[in-house]
């Protein structure tokens, strides 16, 4: 049984087959995660990193490629050609990808050294605490985020 469970679920694509930029997964819902995505594309102006909402086909496959149930809309997760990282880890490691033009220091020097000084417990409760309340913060829409077309190429579908 399982051994035919296995033949009938497809491939996952290969999302870094031609393009090795890290993707954020993101909540497409969230208005929270999306002032984030936001935040995100103008402190990459070089265009680093990428994007797909957690709901999407591309998040879906993206999240079993990283060993997480493919409805888990529960973190952020930071898709790396060879390595995944959720919660605060995801959220740490993403700074350091960043080039904050009116901080150029800090942000990378959060992520890679100040943020790891704080244990992960300590840190994953933090963002569990603002991830279980998001909607209640910002609220939500209807749909997933509606691309602007000067970042589609950053948008993975």
């Amino acid at each position: 049984a399982a051994a035919a469970a296995a033949a009938e679920t497809p491939p996952l694509p290969d999302f870094f087959a031609a393009d090795k930029r890290p993707i954020i997964l993101f909540d497409g819902v969230c208005n929270l995660c999306n002032g984030g995505v936001n935040l995100a594309l103008d402190l990459d102006p070089s265009g680093r990193l990428r994007f797909a909402a957690l709901q999407s086909p591309a998040g879906r496959a993206l999240l079993q490629r990283a060993g997480r149930q493919p409805d888990d809309i529960s973190s952020i997760v930071l898709i790396e050609e060879n390595k995944a990282y959720v919660k605060s880890d995801a959220v740490l490691r993403i700074a350091t990808y960043l080039d904050a033009p009116l901080l150029p220091p800090l942000l990378p020097l959060a992520g890679g050294v100040i943020g790891p000084l704080f244990p992960q417990f300590f840190r994953d409760a933090v963002y569990d605490l603002v991830a279980d309340n998001r909607y209640d913060l910002l609220g939500k829409q209807d749909s997933c985020r509606l691309g602007d077309d000067r970042f589609d190429e950053r948008f993975v579908e």
